[in-house]
C-alpha cells in the first residue's frame, strides 16, 4: 500500500504492537490477499479511527467503507456513542470521503507540525 514513484515517509506507528494489542483489522480476498486494514481504539467516550487503508488495486470497491461499517459496529459494541478521527487537510480524498460516510468536520488546527482536519461521526 506503499506509494508508487515517491520514497516512503517514515512509518511512526508501531504496527507489530498495534496487531498484538489487536487494533488493527484486516480485510482479505477470497485467496488470502489483503485487501486493506484498519487501526481502531476505544479513547474516552468514543472510538478514535487511527487509521484505514485500502491496497489501490482494491480501490473503488467498497472495501473503506467496509472497514469503517466493522468500526462503527465494534464501537456500539463497546457502547460508544461516536467514532472520531482525524486527516490531514491535504488530504483532498479523505475530505471529500468521510461526510459521505456520515462524518462531520468538528475543527482544523495546525498540530505537530501538520495541518489537521477533525471529524466525528454519531452513532445514535
Amino acid at each position: 500500500m506503499a506509494a508508487i514513484g515517491r520514497k516512503p515517509a517514515p512509518m511512526v506507528a508501531d504496527f507489530e504492537a498495534q496487531i498484538q494489542a489487536g487494533l488493527i483489522h484486516a480485510a482479505f480476498d477470497a485467496k488470502g490477499a489483503l485487501l486493506g486494514f484498519i487501526v481502531f481504539f476505544p479513547k474516552d467516550d468514543h472510538m478514535f479511527l487511527e487509521n484505514v487503508a485500502v491496497d489501490p488495486s482494491a480501490a473503488g470497491r467498497g472495501i473503506g467503507k467496509l472497514l469503517i461499517g466493522y468500526c462503527e459496529e465494534a464501537a456500539r459494541r463497546e457502547g460508544l456513542g461516536s467514532i472520531r478521527l482525524y486527516t490531514n487537510e491535504k488530504m483532498t480524498e479523505n475530505l471529500a470521503i468521510y461526510p459521505h460516510l456520515g462524518f462531520a468536520e468538528t475543527e482544523r488546527r495546525s498540530e505537530d507540525g501538520f495541518n489537521r482536519v477533525y471529524f466525528e461521526k454519531r452513532l445514535d
